[in-house]
């Protein structure tokens, strides 16, 4: 881990996962569903790593410290699609606009950045000023967590546990689900294309278990529900997608419901992320139970 002075916060950088979950579990376990995006890619990271899996050169893990030593902040950089934006989590605003300030010192490109606002608002509105561009929004997400389950009103059929067998199906309804996700939001088709999973990511999660379809009263598969397993105690939900011929039928509620009741039985919290800028899912997810957390966003940097 390498340490980066700075007249507040000390902003330290890793490239091993696991040492980054040593310095900062005990801060990311505090709140972990805040937390879920980065603790969930960093226990997956060590586990692959485990299986010869290496990352990576540009990948790191951020640790932010107060004057006193104590962890105050968190960040990775570790998405596998280009810009490659860093993911912040809560930390001082100090801290985020040092860490602008530290990748333009290391001649780290940086042309989005993602996470927790106002960290990630910070982060890149300084990188934009050191490098001469622009903040433009790609999407608003906002995070919950489920409180009480509500139960919608019972449809035909129910879960059943996605396989490897139905990769072709699943990679076939992830791409729609983000298309779709784009166009609900007022994007161009297409968009967040490069953000889904690889084929072996996509067989790596069916073997896993984390993947359910409702399948209808004949059996075929009408809808599909995603999990990650769960990190610190709490699992985030994601994909889930219904195709159009499908859709109006609750088989998105009813699967939710039913993939959340099965992760709260095991004992784990349970979170989604949406897309603010989708009102059909932020309704659905209201009326099961989930309730806002923390406000987030994707931001691009165009230089100009």
């Amino acid at each position: 881990m390498s340490p980066i002075p700075t007249a507040g916060p000390r902003l330290e950088f890793c490239t091993d996962p696991g040492e980054f979950l040593a310095a900062a579990g005990d801060h990311l376990a505090a709140d972990p569903v805040v937390s879920t995006v980065v603790t969930t890619n960093a226990h997956r990271l060590v586990s692959q790593r485990a299986d010869g899996v290496t990352q990576p050169h540009r990948d790191w893990w951020l640790v932010v410290r107060d004057g006193s030593g104590t962890v105050v902040g968190a960040g990775m950089r570790t998405a596998p699609y280009a810009p490659y934006p860093p993911f912040l989590l809560p930390m001082p605003d100090a801290a985020a606009v040092a860490l602008a300030h530290a990748l333009h010192e290391r001649g780290e490109e940086a042309l989005a950045v993602n996470g927790a606002l106002p960290a990630a608002e910070l982060c890149a509105a300084e990188t934009a000023r050191l490098g001469g561009g622009r903040v433009e929004v790609d999407r608003h997400t906002r995070l919950h967590e489920l409180g009480e389950l509500v139960w919608p009103a019972p449809v035909p059929g129910g879960l059943r546990v996605a396989t490897e067998d139905d990769v072709d199906l699943v990679a076939e309804w992830f791409g729609a689900f983000m298309d779709d996700a784009d166009e609900q939001a007022g994007r161009p088709r297409g968009v967040s294309a490069h953000e889904m999973p690889d084929r072996a990511e996509m067989v790596r999660r069916l073997r896993a278990g984390w993947l359910w379809f409702w399948v209808d009263e004949t059996g075929r598969p009408v809808h599909l529900t995603g999990a990650q397993p769960p990190s610190f105690g709490v699992a985030r939900l994601g994909p889930v997608y219904t195709p159009p011929a499908q859709r109006g039928r609750g088989w998105a509620s009813s699967a939710v419901a039913a993939v959340s009741a099965r992760i709260r039985a095991g004992g784990a919290r349970v979170c989604l992320y949406t897309d603010q800028a989708n009102p059909t899912s932020n309704k659905i997810y209201a009326a099961l139970g989930y309730r806002p957390v923390v406000d987030m966003a994707n931001l691009v940097i165009v230089l100009t």
